[in-house]
């Protein structure tokens, strides 16, 4: 049985305990979260339901298991006979989920 989910503006397909890496949610370490913009559901008797454009009723309960930054990225900035020249660090902030269960 697998989902496809909705969160941050990304999809992902998920099945119970898979861990994933999505944009930060406000929730604590260790807390429940419920995720309701379920598009698609793959049940374990072979049918699979696709929303329109959500599935009504579906709903991925996962936990958090940490809150942390990725690793660093540099932006860096540069005009060519201009003597200009910026360099930029950046951290994307994540949540960490294990998926818990899957009800459709």
């Amino acid at each position: 049985m697998y989902a496809v989910l909705v969160t941050g503006g990304k999809q992902y397909q998920v099945s119970e305990g898979d861990v994933i890496y999505v944009e930060k949610l406000e929730a604590e370490v260790d807390s429940t979260v419920e995720i309701d913009n379920v598009l698609a559901v793959s049940k374990d008797n072979g049918e699979f339901v696709v929303g329109t454009p959500a599935v009504e009723g579906a709903k991925v309960t996962a936990k958090v298991v940490a809150q942390g930054k990725s690793k660093k990225i540099v932006v860096f900035k540069y005009k060519r006979k201009k003597d200009y020249r910026k360099k930029q660090g950046h951290r994307q902030p994540y949540t960490k989920l294990q998926i818990e269960k899957i009800d459709a």
